[in-house]
């Protein structure tokens, strides 16, 4: 994760995922030394029928979702007594919200999928557009067992294009080395469809240059932060297949995969591609999206 003084954000609506994401991110600050900030927004004000007027009633829903975090954040505790913990409940747009809280965060934390409903946060529309606009990294909290449980001991980085990987390798490398694990980098490589097929011998030949060259790339990818990093087990891979095919597979032996994406200002929030969207919604364990903002 980023600045120390910066909290780490987890969005919660009471659902098993929401709590499964503050558990994984409860253990992430306790990691980093960061501080803990759990959030509830939603827009009941809209939906409340019937509400009295009193000064003294509130919302049925404003004193749900205060119940919620106030349980969320003696969950979180109790797991880390040393982790300082906030709570915040807002009465707004939830993506509206998350995204300003992700302005002044070491990072966003998710659940796979929400409550349902008006209530309902994580991980369908809004997951999603949490996923794509915000500026800083955004972790969904997703997988089996072991994945949630970091029992690989190791963390999974999907090498892309330099314009979209530099930040993206740079949390790999501070998350490995917070946790002590191997950093498992891939870079998928294909063959362009317009290549001939042609004889056995001049198939092999380009494609060992495709893979020189995916090799060559990770080298550029890595080369500095390795030197930085003595410490960090990098292990590099190439891999022939679609990047989203590859990193699924993989995803199934580590602790958490990252991925980095662009965020253009002349856009409204990222672009997700192919790639992300497999992740989000099947990979084994949590993903973090990582911006690089131009």
């Amino acid at each position: 994760m980023a600045e120390r003084g910066l909290p780490l954000v987890v969005g919660v609506d009471g659902s098993d995922s929401s709590l499964t994401a503050v558990d994984w991110a409860v253990d992430e600050a306790a990691r980093h030394r960061l501080p803990l900030r759990l959030v509830y927004a939603s827009l009941w004000e809209r939906y409340e029928v019937g509400v009295s007027e009193s000064a003294v009633e509130r919302p049925s829903e404003q004193v749900m979702a205060e119940n919620v975090v106030a349980s969320a954040a003696e969950r979180a505790r109790r797991r880390h007594p040393g982790v300082k913990v906030s709570t915040e409940v807002l009465p707004e747009d939830a993506v509206v919200a998350l995204l300003r809280e992700g302005d002044h965060a070491a990072g966003l934390v998710t659940g796979s999928r929400g409550l349902g409903g008006l209530r309902g946060l994580l991980l369908g529309s809004v997951g999603l557009a949490v996923a794509a606009r915000a500026r800083c990294p955004v972790v969904v909290v997703r997988g089996d067992k072991a994945g949630l449980a970091g029992v690989h001991e190791r963390i999974l980085l999907g090498a892309g294009d330099p314009a979209t990987s530099d930040e993206a390798v740079r949390f790999a490398f501070r998350e490995a080395r917070a946790r002590d694990c191997v950093l498992d980098v891939v870079r998928a490589w294909r063959r362009p469809a317009h290549e001939p097929a042609g004889h056995p011998l001049l198939t092999g030949e380009l494609a060992h240059r495709h893979e020189e060259q995916a090799s060559e790339a990770l080298d550029d990818l890595l080369d500095e932060m390795t030197a930085a990093h003595p410490d960090v087990r990098v292990r590099r891979a190439t891999a022939e297949g679609a990047a989203r095919t590859v990193l699924l597979r993989r995803s199934a032996a580590a602790d958490l995969v990252v991925i980095g994406t662009l965020r253009r200002h002349s856009h409204f929030g990222l672009q997700l591609g192919r790639v992300a969207h497999t992740l989000l919604h099947h990979a084994h364990c949590p993903v973090a999206i990582v911006p690089r903002r131009v």
